[in-house]
């Protein structure tokens, strides 16, 4: 369908457009990112460009916030009041860490400590205890209830003069599953445990979620979707009879002092990439900032010998580790990472790929496109532009075998935000491996299909039953993304 139709009326610009032939690419397909797609040679690199639309007199500016964002955070205090603070609890000590090349995550490779998580950690919550605790739940104003001795998440490391909270044990279990061609795929089914906690018994309710870091192409783009497109999509009670229920998270907006569809995270538990980055920036290094001005991070009342530690807040930083300045700098770095150029776009295979994708319901939930008018690095220009996401930013249940059991905010511990995929076939080249879903347990694409389930299942068993050159071509239109 042609650009020019599709933005005729408003109602257009929401609606699904109609599904595509696939004896060519679309018109802009190549262009994933819109106008702000970069053209740049495909290498580790690929996800550290500018929008290629991004004004000259900003460039200066993202590369300060680029230089936040590798920023090494050092022990308080020292004379380098710009980057002290670290901690006291952390799990890594620049974003960059996690997020190698700006790209995906991964969990050890082999058992901590031999390869560290630090680019995987566990977020940790209990059930709610008392009344004021539901009140808040069911009010949105809080997402989950942290574990009381140790916060929000498991942190792994610690400055001079404390113990790290506790170690991060994965043990896998392969199963087999036979795909109607003969082919056989192992499975590995991760379990989690806390090993040597530090700070005392872990509570006998806790729940634990693995997250593995997610890539950081793109962001500002999901943050320029229309909210009226995303809920456009919601079906929660599943009318259509598809299977497919998708909602939206709802979150507290800390940005907008209310209640918001959530967009970032593995659980949309953020609406905006501002509180995303400042939660980041707090929780998994231990740095205030404007939006959570704890110095001392996810240490809880519980562990006093952590609130003893000296911390970076300064005068010349807004009274904080971090100041708004420095943080408006990293978002708008993090708004305007471009997405690459789609390669391959009119190979056979991969337009054979893309028919198979639509054809086992994949585009149900990865969604291909939507339009947007805001793009963040040139809000002076409200002309409507594709781009293509591969995702409807939308909670689906994927079934027990992905189940994390935690809740957050309105997710419940089976629902997953749908990833976007736009990227998704640089993984090896950016990050240099091919482990994917929220706990990096798939070693390759198949693997991640097969292990969808719940609202998925359907499609799931679709790519189960393909012949092997149809499933092939799949996994090449991905490659292509």
């Amino acid at each position: 369908m042609a650009l020019a139709l599709l933005i005729g009326s408003q109602e257009a610009v929401f609606a699904q457009p109609a599904a595509p032939e696939f004896t060519q690419s679309e018109a802009g397909e190549r262009y994933a990112g819109g106008r702000g797609t970069h053209l740049k040679r495909v290498d580790k690199r690929a996800f550290m460009h500018p929008t290629s639309n991004l004004p000259f007199k900003q460039q200066l500016d993202f590369r300060v916030g680029q230089g936040i964002f590798k920023k090494l955070w050092v022990t308080a205090p020292t004379a380098t009041t710009a980057s002290d603070g670290l901690g006291p609890l952390y799990n890594a000590r620049a974003c960059r860490q996690c997020h190698i090349g700006n790209g995906r995550g991964h969990p050890p490779k082999t058992n901590w400590p031999d390869d560290n998580a630090v680019s995987m950690f566990l977020r940790l919550s209990i059930p709610p205890q008392n009344e004021e605790q539901k009140r808040l739940l069911a009010e949105r104003k809080i997402g989950v209830i942290p574990e009381p001795i140790y916060g929000g998440q498991l942190q792994d490391f610690a400055v001079p003069g404390l113990p790290g909270e506790g170690r991060m044990t994965i043990s896998y279990r392969e199963t087999p599953v036979t795909l109607a061609d003969g082919t056989t795929v192992s499975l590995r089914k991760p379990t989690y445990s806390i090993t040597e906690p530090a700070y005392g018994p872990l509570h006998p309710q806790l729940m634990i979620s693995p997250r593995v870091a997610p890539p950081m192409i793109g962001l500002g783009l999901l943050e320029a979707i229309d909210s009226k497109a995303i809920l456009a999509r919601e079906d929660r009670d599943d009318r259509n009879n598809d299977g497919i229920s998708g909602r939206a998270n709802r979150v507290w907006n800390g940005d907008k002092q209310q209640v918001d569809i959530g967009r970032y995270g593995w659980k949309a538990g953020h609406a905006t990439l501002n509180q995303q980055n400042n939660s980041a920036l707090n929780g998994d290094i231990g740095i205030s900032n404007p939006a959570f001005q704890n110095p001392y991070g996810d240490c809880t009342e519980q562990q006093s010998d952590c609130l003893q530690m000296p911390n970076g807040n300064t005068d010349r930083h807004d009274n904080l580790e971090a100041s708004r300045q420095m943080t408006d700098a990293m978002l708008l770095y993090t708004r305007n990472l471009a997405v690459p150029a789609r390669r391959n776009v009119d190979d056979p295979q991969v337009l054979a790929g893309k028919k198979v994708f639509y054809d086992s319901g994949c585009e149900s939930c990865h969604r291909a496109k939507f339009v947007i008018a805001d793009d963040p690095s040139e809000p002076q220009n409200r002309a409507p532009q594709l781009i293509w996401p591969y995702s409807d930013l939308l909670l689906h249940d994927m079934g027990e075998g992905l189940a994390d059991g935690r809740p957050e905010y309105a997710a419940n511990g089976h629902e997953w935000r749908t990833p976007p995929l736009w990227g998704i076939g640089l993984t090896e080249t950016v990050s240099g491996h091919t482990y994917f879903l929220h706990d990096g347990r798939a070693r390759n694409l198949l693997e991640a299909i097969l292990w969808h389930g719940g609202e998925a299942q359907t499609a799931r068993n679709a790519v189960v039953q393909l012949p092997t050159a149809q499933r092939n071509n799949l996994i090449r239109f991905l490659e292509s993304l």
